[in-house]
Protein backbone atom coordinates (compact mmCIF):
# COMPACT_ATOMS: atom_id res chain seq x y z
CA UNK A 1 0.00 0.00 0.00
CA UNK A 2 1.71 3.48 -1.42
CA UNK A 3 2.23 5.74 1.86
CA UNK A 4 0.46 8.83 -0.85
CA UNK A 5 -2.86 8.37 -1.72
CA UNK A 6 -4.78 9.72 -5.36
CA UNK A 7 -6.15 12.54 -3.35
CA UNK A 8 -2.47 13.84 -1.39
CA UNK A 9 -0.67 13.03 -5.27
CA UNK A 10 -3.29 15.65 -6.32
CA UNK A 11 -2.87 18.10 -3.62
CA UNK A 12 0.90 17.79 -4.62
CA UNK A 13 0.03 18.53 -8.17
CA UNK A 14 -2.70 21.14 -7.38
CA UNK A 15 0.17 23.11 -5.52
CA UNK A 16 2.64 22.90 -8.22
CA UNK A 17 0.28 24.20 -11.18
CA UNK A 18 -1.16 26.75 -8.60
CA UNK A 19 3.02 28.18 -8.40
CA UNK A 20 2.99 27.79 -11.88
CA UNK A 21 0.37 29.81 -12.71
CA UNK A 22 1.15 32.17 -10.08
CA UNK A 23 4.72 32.86 -11.74
CA UNK A 24 3.10 33.21 -14.64
CA UNK A 25 0.11 35.72 -14.35
CA UNK A 26 2.91 38.10 -11.39
CA UNK A 27 4.77 37.63 -15.35
CA UNK A 28 1.78 38.98 -16.59
CA UNK A 29 1.97 42.26 -14.34
CA UNK A 30 5.41 43.15 -14.43
CA UNK A 31 4.54 43.62 -18.52
CA UNK A 32 1.45 45.03 -18.43
CA UNK A 33 3.55 48.55 -19.50
CA UNK A 34 5.09 46.48 -22.02
CA UNK A 35 3.77 47.30 -25.89
CA UNK A 36 2.57 43.93 -27.68
CA UNK A 37 2.86 42.03 -24.80
CA UNK A 38 0.63 39.40 -24.88
CA UNK A 39 -0.68 37.62 -21.73
CA UNK A 40 -0.23 33.94 -20.82
CA UNK A 41 -2.26 31.62 -18.41
CA UNK A 42 -1.84 27.89 -16.98
CA UNK A 43 -4.97 25.95 -16.96
CA UNK A 44 -4.12 23.01 -14.33
CA UNK A 45 -7.88 22.59 -12.79
CA UNK A 46 -8.71 21.14 -16.22
CA UNK A 47 -5.43 19.02 -17.05
CA UNK A 48 -5.45 17.86 -12.80
CA UNK A 49 -9.11 17.12 -12.89
CA UNK A 50 -8.77 14.64 -15.86
CA UNK A 51 -5.56 12.76 -14.63
CA UNK A 52 -7.94 12.19 -11.36
CA UNK A 53 -10.78 10.82 -13.36
CA UNK A 54 -8.26 8.19 -14.39
CA UNK A 55 -7.75 6.95 -10.91
CA UNK A 56 -4.15 5.79 -12.03
CA UNK A 57 -1.61 7.44 -9.08
CA UNK A 58 1.06 7.20 -12.18
CA UNK A 59 -1.04 9.67 -14.47
CA UNK A 60 -1.49 11.91 -11.56
CA UNK A 61 1.88 12.07 -10.67
CA UNK A 62 3.33 12.55 -14.09
CA UNK A 63 1.06 15.26 -15.19
CA UNK A 64 2.45 18.60 -16.36
CA UNK A 65 1.10 22.13 -17.21
CA UNK A 66 1.48 24.54 -19.77
CA UNK A 67 1.29 27.59 -20.47
CA UNK A 68 -1.06 29.20 -22.74
CA UNK A 69 -1.21 32.33 -24.31
CA UNK A 70 -3.86 34.61 -24.68
CA UNK A 71 -3.88 36.61 -28.43
CA UNK A 72 -6.56 39.06 -27.44
CA UNK A 73 -5.61 42.93 -27.79
CA UNK A 74 -6.68 45.24 -24.39
CA UNK A 75 -4.71 48.40 -25.88
CA UNK A 76 -3.82 50.47 -28.84
CA UNK A 77 -0.45 49.28 -28.06
CA UNK A 78 -1.15 45.42 -28.48
CA UNK A 79 -1.11 45.04 -25.07
CA UNK A 80 -3.41 42.03 -23.68
CA UNK A 81 -2.77 42.67 -19.94
CA UNK A 82 -6.10 44.28 -18.06
CA UNK A 83 -4.18 45.15 -14.32
CA UNK A 84 -6.97 44.95 -12.48
CA UNK A 85 -7.94 41.40 -14.03
CA UNK A 86 -4.80 40.34 -13.65
CA UNK A 87 -4.27 41.19 -10.41
CA UNK A 88 -7.71 39.95 -8.78
CA UNK A 89 -6.55 36.39 -10.70
CA UNK A 90 -3.34 36.64 -8.60
CA UNK A 91 -4.83 37.38 -5.59
CA UNK A 92 -7.89 34.39 -6.10
CA UNK A 93 -4.95 32.11 -7.32
CA UNK A 94 -2.94 33.13 -3.85
CA UNK A 95 -6.10 32.38 -1.51
CA UNK A 96 -5.91 29.17 -3.74
CA UNK A 97 -2.44 28.24 -3.05
CA UNK A 98 -2.75 28.69 0.17
CA UNK A 99 -5.74 26.35 0.77
CA UNK A 100 -3.67 23.77 -0.77
CA UNK A 101 -0.80 24.20 1.38
CA UNK A 102 -3.31 24.19 4.53
CA UNK A 103 -4.95 20.59 3.18
CA UNK A 104 -1.80 19.18 2.22
CA UNK A 105 -0.15 20.10 5.63
CA UNK A 106 -3.44 18.42 7.75
CA UNK A 107 -2.99 15.54 5.65
CA UNK A 108 0.50 14.72 6.25
CA UNK A 109 -0.01 15.52 10.14
CA UNK A 110 -2.72 13.08 10.39
CA UNK A 111 -0.35 10.87 8.80
CA UNK A 112 2.60 11.37 11.31
CA UNK A 113 -0.29 10.91 14.37
CA UNK A 114 -1.17 7.46 12.85
CA UNK A 115 2.26 6.66 12.89
CA UNK A 116 2.94 7.95 15.99
CA UNK A 117 5.21 10.29 15.53
CA UNK A 118 5.21 14.28 16.95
Amino acid sequence: MPLYDNTQLGLQRAISGAAMRQEVLANNLANAETPGFQRSDVDFHSTLAQAMKTGDPNAIESTSFSVQRDNQVMRADGNGVDIDTESADVAKNGLEYDALISIARARIGILKAAMGAS
